[in-house]
């Protein structure tokens, strides 16, 4: 396999094996490791063939997904895994499930357990591949081959509109700026100093359930200021994210609802397929659900929920942005920034995609980069600061 990163495909259908075999080798830095009917024929190949990340079906005989994680579980397996499965279309449940076990991430599968269409999947599949393999061999200390894997974005800046709607900053999404490539841009000046934080925004995609385990878990109990999160994920799984993390944080977590209070001890999941926005009204800050275009190519966006919650909190906002694939929030943390909010940004060594965080990075807009495992402590240190 050279410096590339090996897959191992589980999946009990041949022409299934196939189509994804086809995927992972018009990929530059992707090789096929081995192939496998099931999880006890994954078991038996994986010291053989020492793969980097597992491409995981739930749906097999004799030995199932689930059954595959407890037992990689119980043998103290890292290899990361990403679930890749139509039960991830219609059982929410059993994907959070696979989560906790310690799968990666997951995909739908377009059409069913033999999705002759699952090309429609593949931009998102090589993706999280080349993000979570390229990570485990770093992590291993092995070679990888010369390449950026996160891919260099286009970003935008959007100004905060004054209505302060998904589809007015939609709108402002038509002046390109490219990236810096010669280090950060100079940031914003802010308007006015930090003060007190009264909220905390996250935004964050591929590698996410992973890192927002790890940072909810590890939230001070006392944490008395809201939290409202954009993740990248499918619509009909926000809600049973939400209970999975709930079960794991100190704090209160739930998907977000139209006229949910922003309150102190709350945390909030935006639905999937649904823009969050912050909006104050005359007693108290309740959030707001759309429908409204996709902004920076997704829908909740963090680009949306930052803009709304610098208008709303100002410089009583602390915005955070984690690893993830692409530009999503990268401007408006810009938008806190300039409102003198506090910004911190997912460190690259931590990062499975150090994509998102990167682009606000470089263009300025990150006050502060922190590794995963401090990112709790810090998010309870700046939030509880007097200001």
């Amino acid at each position: 396999m050279a410096d590339e990163i090996g897959v191992l495909i589980v999946d009990d259908s041949a022409l299934m094996r196939n189509l994804i075999g086809k995927m992972i080798e018009s990929t530059p830095g992707l090789v096929i490791a081995e192939k496998a009917m099931n999880g006890r024929f994954a078991l038996q190949k994986i010291p053989r063939v020492n793969p980097d990340i597992i491409v995981l079906d739930l749906e097999m005989p004799e030995m199932n997904g689930i059954e595959f994680l407890k037992e990689r579980k119980k043998q103290g397996i890292k290899i990361p895994v990403v679930i890749l499965s139509s039960v991830a279309r219609r059982g929410a449940e059993i994907t959070m499930e696979a989560l906790a076990l310690g799968a990666s991430d997951f995909i739908q599968k377009p059409s069913g357990a033999v999705s002759e269409d699952i090309h429609a999947v593949r931009d998102t599949l090589v993706d999280k591949l080349l993000g979570y393999g390229g990570r485990y061999r770093r992590m291993e200390g092995k070679k990888l081959l010369p390449g950026d894997y996160t891919k260099k974005p286009e970003v935008v800046h959007v100004p905060i509109a004054a209505d302060n709607s998904a589809t007015r900053i939609t709108s402002a999404l038509s002046t390109i700026l490219p990236v810096s490539s010669t280090g950060p841009a100079k940031p914003p000046t802010p308007l006015r100093k930090p003060a007190r934080t009264e909220i905390i925004a996250i935004g964050i995609s591929t590698g996410g359930p992973d890192a927002l385990r790890q940072v909810f878990s590890q939230l001070d109990a006392d944490l008395q200021v809201p939290i409202v999160v954009v993740q990248h994920m499918p619509p009909g799984f926000t809600n049973e994210f939400a209970k999975s993390l709930d079960r794991i944080c100190p704090l209160e977590v739930k998907e977000a609802e139209e006229g949910d209070l922003i309150k102190p001890g709350r945390v909030l999941i935006a639905q999937g397929n649904k823009h969050m926005e912050v909006v104050k009204k005359s007693l108290a800050a309740i959030v707001h659900l759309s429908d409204d275009p996709l902004v920076s190519g997704h829908r909740p966006s963090a680009d949306v929920l930052f803009a709304s919650v610098a208008k709303a909190y100002g410089n009583r906002t602390l915005g955070v942005i984690m690893t993830g694939m692409g530009r999503d929030g990268a401007a408006n943390l810009g938008a806190i920034y300039q409102e003198g909010g506090l910004t911190i940004g997912q460190d690259e060594a931590s990062a499975v995609v150090y994509g998102m965080p990167r682009v606000a990075y470089e263009l300025g807009h990150v006050m502060e980069q922190v590794s995963l495992d401090k990112m709790a402590s810090r998010i309870c240190s700046l939030a509880k600061t007097q200001r």
